[in-house]
């Protein structure tokens, strides 16, 4: 066993989202996957594990932490202008070849990851809502690797975080079950999936299921969540127009108002062969979404050259409310109801109770919290 495995083996528990079977093989329930895992045996995020018929879960540690700015999870419709204490642990369920957060994400799965090691830091929950309130952040986000085979770790800072007043929020693949999704609603206010792509040829090559993910958005929405969707568009991989045209189409069929943000792809990881999205293609991705009835499309990575659509716009008078530059608030006009100060349209979201209070010209990058 390398010394990665021994050290996060340590760094666990027994799990609450599992069911023994006759032969003490845990079936886990938290995510599409359902992994029955024997005596021994990983799941497929290989940090959760079967050890005498009881399921070891990740818990007590961080492999990332920093505060972020909220629209950097991407959330354009959370609390603007505000930052996101965001950690992440090591593993994940999917095994995507463009992942900026492969080092973490691909530990125990990538040799080049066991490097992760370095970067695993035990804390408390008591310490993140500390760290949370040093660098001014009103959001708690569990990101940078799949949050989803973490929930328990989560939850137990989650409770801590809405005990302290905070928000909370996942940034997921979205391929989960009901019974994790009951396990995170009493924490979670907003939830943010990655939609990879609209073929289940491409999504099982990314180590998914195409709809084990349209059914995670579709559940999220059901429970009261605030949902935001992002497709990353990579060229020659999920940027044809027929493509963008069936994830605006099964996004506007649950709902017009969920947010959906296009995004660049640049080389990284494993996947070095197309070349980086250009704005002219992001500008036709979001086109797509706005034609397909969406009120709220955004189009990002690429700052200063996607126009309109790093901003929001009421969707019934057209004027500017919210006025971006990268991860910046240049301008909120949204009033305290939520509502668009010229016409009263109720704008969705999550908003400051508070528009005075919301943070104009800040940094725009993360913050260190060691």
């Amino acid at each position: 066993m390398s010394s990665l495995a021994n050290l996060l083996d340590s760094l666990t528990v027994e799990g609450e989202l599992y069911e023994s079977l006759e032969d003490n093989s845990p079936s886990t329930v938290k995510r599409g996957h359902h992994c029955l895992i024997r005596e021994g045996k990983r799941g497929i995020c290989q940090v959760r594990f079967n050890e005498g018929g009881k399921l070891r879960v990740p818990w007590g540690y961080v492999g990332a932490l920093q505060s972020d700015p909220i629209e950097k999870k991407p959330f354009s419709h959370v609390m603007p202008g505000t930052n996101a204490l965001t950690f992440g642990m090591l593993g994940c369920d999917y095994h995507c070849g463009y992942c900026q957060n492969w080092l973490t994400s691909q530990a125990m799965r990538d040799p080049d990851s066991d490097a992760s090691a370095q970067l695993v830091r035990k804390i408390t929950p008591i310490q993140m809502v500390e760290h949370a309130r040093r660098t001014n952040a009103s959001v708690v986000v569990s990101s940078y690797n799949e949050p989803l085979i973490t929930s328990e770790w989560a939850v137990e800072i989650f409770k801590e975080a809405k005990q302290a007043g905070l928000m909370c929020a996942y940034v997921s693949n979205g391929n989960n079950t009901p019974e994790v999704m009951e396990y995170l609603r009493p924490y979670l206010d907003a939830y943010k999936v990655d939609l990879k792509c609209m073929t289940d040829k491409n999504y099982r090559k990314l180590g998914g299921v195409l709809q084990h993910t349209l059914d995670g958005i579709k559940r999220a929405r059901e429970m009261g969540l605030w949902v935001e969707v992002v497709t990353l568009v990579i060229p020659g991989f999920n940027d044809s127009n027929e493509e963008l045209w069936d994830a605006a189409r099964f996004l506007s069929g649950l709902s017009l108002d969920i947010p959906w943000h296009v995004t660049a792809f640049h080389k990284d990881y494993k996947m070095t062969d197309p070349d980086n999205t250009d704005s002219r293609t992001l500008l036709r991705a979001a086109e797509i979404g706005r034609e397909a009835g969406l009120r709220y499309v955004y189009a990002g990575n690429l700052a200063g050259n996607v126009g309109e659509y790093e901003d929001t716009h009421c969707p019934q008078c057209s004027i500017q409310l919210v006025k971006r530059s990268g991860y910046v608030i240049r301008d909120y006009k949204i009033t305290s109801a939520g509502k668009c100060p010229k016409c009263g349209e109720k704008i969705a979201g999550l908003w400051p109770k508070d528009p005075s209070k919301v943070g104009l010209n800040g940094i725009g990058h993360p913050l260190p919290v060691w």
